[in-house]
């Protein structure tokens, strides 16, 4: 468990530090994800975005695990 987390934090601190980017190629406004802009309020939803970095991650930790 404690070797599960380690990986889950080191790829948090990687795509932390990668953001800007993976900005440029789209990540982060991928259709599915919401935004509701006003003047004085800013609403992101980033469901798309969620569902594809889940996708990978599971992807990842199954093959680490297998």
């Amino acid at each position: 468990m404690s070797r599960t987390l380690i990986v889950i934090g080191l790829i948090i601190l990687a795509v932390g530090l990668l953001w800007p980017w993976l900005s440029r190629i789209g990540l982060g406004r991928l259709p599915g994800d919401i935004v509701i802009e006003r003047e004085n309020f800013t609403f992101y939803a980033p469901i798309a975005t969620g569902i594809l970095i889940s996708i990978v991650l599971s992807i990842i930790l199954w093959l680490v695990n297998r």
